[in-house]
């Protein structure tokens, strides 16, 4: 998997091209935002499955089978979308397919996946496994999982028991068994590492500051340019020198594939300012890495009739470092055994209004439609729990005042007083409707104890040796008051496997808000002036839980991998064996 940095936010600043190519480059940059955001660092790579069966049918009505097995994945309440078919296995009731079935993996979203067996006649044995009608075919049985599901047993091997659909067989109760085994892309794990470094970028509107940083994009095979990785960004500097960018293989295709490298000036409205670009593969980088050669930036010319030519400037680009290895990914991790272990701390404060009326953020619907607090733990909930096979959640309150007892900022979802532990994301869902009933809704907003107690989970995990990471959601409906704790207890989780994910609800302005996520705030800095050992809390709020809100989710998720792999790879830790 490959591996960017995180913005740093900066001051606007201007640099004055054509109109065209200002257009051209606000809408690329735009483009990298949004596809970066939404997929995230690393959070993507190409599985392979291959596929095997045992004890197909019933030997009583299939004594030789012809199986071929076809592979769907489903869409969020959509129909079944064929992804692809293996050969025919002629005359056997136990195949093991040769042809692999690739799927793209993504981390921050559950891919279900079915997989349909059929006995092909023999009539259609000269027919392209493409071309094969299925209905003309006897179905064998079908079985489903989800990716990851696969992807998460040791081995990343599965065994499933085919079963019966819509299909009417003669003898259902004899299907056999469906072996799904995962085997990531090679490509995911050849890793190139560079640091790039610039020299007299023109910055032409000299009443600014220039705030550059470096995007990379590969172009598709229909011409268009794909960005696959951006760095952070470095405040005003003229002659910036970059944390090292990770690609790997797979997201390149080759070294030999041209990539198109943008320098931009950063503004924090999101509309970057195009500095100049270069275009170069990979294997032309690193010979500029040997020869300790440079490349002048260009910018494209403004005039449509001239769409060929371009300005070249003096700024150039350096490539101070070049490195090719191969490295662990995160699925590496998680199917050598480590765990990613689910916390929850919800917001019980009197802002979000009375439970028991239905304006209230914390309204228990009879219909039985989720609150937006409970839409945030199910959609975060519902994918980090095929992580982690125990599936005990500690879960908390914050900002309540339990029965006969003060206000408390960090609270038991479940009651209990020394067991934060729920079974379970219904485990979740029970625990909090109870607290509910059990609570008398307070205030303030306040981060800094939550923050705290499940960091000490993970410091006591740590020094148990144990393979876990924890991911701790907050969804809360205000600004937090305690500004100086919050970020002090932040900058000490960041030394431990932890991430935050900080989800705010309801109509509030959450604008103060963002000091807590690293792509638009400041470097959190602590009372004693420590900085964050790396990004490991991202805030986004969610008006629209109904609608905006999956993709917004999504994009937070996203992230978790990356925030994985910084931690394993900045403390040197290998996978367990």
């Amino acid at each position: 998997m490959g591996n960017c940095c995180s913005d740093e936010a900066g001051h606007g600043g201007a640099h004055p091209v054509g109109p065209a190519a200002a257009k051209a480059a606000q809408a690329a940059s735009a483009a990298a935002d949004r596809f970066l955001r939404s997929r995230g660092a690393g959070a993507s790579t190409q599985i392979e499955l291959s596929l095997s069966a045992s004890n197909l049918g019933d030997q009583e009505y299939f004594p030789k089978s012809n199986p071929m097995v076809v592979v769907y994945s489903r869409r969020k309440d959509g129909p079944l979308e064929e992804i692809g078919r293996s050969e025919v296995f002629l005359n056997s009731l136990n195949p093991s397919w040769t042809t692999k079935i690739s799927v793209q993996y993504q981390f921050e979203v559950l891919q279900p996946l079915v997989f349909q067996v059929f006995d092909i006649d023999t009539q259609f044995h000269d027919v392209s496994e493409k071309m094969l009608k299925l209905e003309e075919q006897d179905f064998l049985g079908e079985a489903s999982c989800l990716l990851s599901e696969v992807v998460t047993k040791r081995d990343r091997l599965l065994t499933l028991k085919l079963g019966v659909s819509e299909h009417n067989l003669p003898n259902p109760s004899k299907f056999g068994e469906l072996t799904v085994q995962a085997e990531e892309s090679a490509g995911s794990k050849a890793i190139m590492e560079m640091v790039f470094r610039c020299s007299d970028l023109e910055i032409k509107d000299l009443l600014t500051k220039s705030d550059p940083f470096l995007l990379i994009s590969k172009i598709s095979d229909s011409g268009m340019p794909v960005p696959i990785c951006k760095t952070e960004v470095r405040k005003n500097d003229l002659n910036p020198r970059w944390k090292p960018v990770i690609l790997n293989l797979q997201q390149i295709g080759s070294k030999e594939n041209p990539l198109i490298i943008e320098c931009f000036n950063f503004s924090s409205n999101g509309k970057h300012d195009l500095v100049g670009k270069i275009v170069k593969s990979v294997a032309e980088l690193e010979n500029m890495y040997h020869r300790q050669n440079s490349e002048n930036f260009f910018v494209p010319a403004s005039n449509a009739h001239e769409c060929h030519s371009k300005e070249v400037l003096k700024s150039q680009l350096y490539v101070e470092k070049y490195v090719e290895s191969n490295r662990h990914t995160f699925l590496d991790y998680i199917s050598a055994g480590c765990q990613l272990n689910f916390m929850v701390g919800v917001d019980f404060t009197a802002s979000n209004g009375n439970p028991r009326l239905p304006d209230s953020l914390h309204y228990i619907d009879p219909s039985g439609r989720p609150n937006v607090y409970q839409k945030a733990i199910l959609e975060i909930g519902d994918v980090l729990q095929h992580y982690d096979p125990a599936k005990r959640f500690p879960s908390w309150g914050f900002g309540a005042r339990p029965i006969d007892g003060p206000v408390s900022h960090c609270f038991n979802l479940n009651g209990s007083t020394y067991q934060p532990e729920v079974d379970g994301i219904q485990g979740i869902m029970s625990a909090y409707i109870s607290a509910l009933r059990n609570v008398s809704l307070a205030g303030p907003t306040l981060f800094g104890q939550l923050i705290s107690t499940a960091m000490a989970i993970a410091s006591q995990s740590l020094a148990d040796n144990q393979q876990k990471y924890f991911i701790l959601l907050i969804v809360t409906d205000g600004v937090v008051t305690d500004f100086q704790e919050t970020i002090d207890a932040i900058i000490k989780a960041s030394d431990f496997p932890m991430s935050i994910i900080v989800i705010g609800v309801g109509g509030a302005d959450f604008k103060e808000m963002e000091f807590l996520d690293p792509n638009k705030g400041e470097k959190l800095e602590s009372s004693t002036g420590r900085v964050a050992s790396r990004d490991m809390i991202q805030f986004a709020p969610v008006k629209d839980a109904h609608g905006s809100g999956a993709s917004t989710v999504q994009s937070l998720l996203a992230e978790i991998p990356g925030q994985f792999m910084t931690y394993m790879r900045t403390r040197e830790i290998q996978t367990v064996s």
